[in-house]
């Protein structure tokens, strides 16, 4: 059985709680400035610790989270309420939802011209 960390890079935490799919992807949000540790913007070796805010860009809002737990591996998504607790204001979450659905309208990207049946 191994020992549960006290501290993990920030790329891999972000894997680890299903926040990101590929731990490359996490590391580039990183390098892109989409990763904000206790309002700074951090390279994927940061380490986290319990108790740490953390804000990830996902446009057009920061979606915001409380550290709670550093997880050993990946876990599933059930687990993750025990990790990480969202903190994002209601006014944000509303306005993501609002782009969401505005997109949703909208055709799809390269779904080309559309057909006479379709105008």
């Amino acid at each position: 059985m191994s020992a549960v960390p006290v501290q993990v890079r920030i790329d891999k935490f972000l894997w680890c709680v299903r926040l990101c799919k590929t731990r490359s992807q996490a590391v580039d949000f990183c390098v892109r400035g989409r990763v904000r540790a206790n309002e700074r913007e951090v390279k994927p070796a940061y380490t986290v610790a319990p108790g740490d805010a953390l804000a990830v860009r996902v446009p057009p809002i920061w979606k915001r989270y409380r550290v709670l737990a550093i997880p050993g591996t990946r876990v599933g998504a059930k687990q993750v309420p025990a990790l990480i607790h969202e903190i994002t204001p209601w006014e944000d979450l509303e306005k993501a939802d609002l782009a969401r659905r505005l997109r949703a309208g909208a055709p799809a990207h390269g779904a080309g011209r559309p057909t006479k049946k379709a105008r």
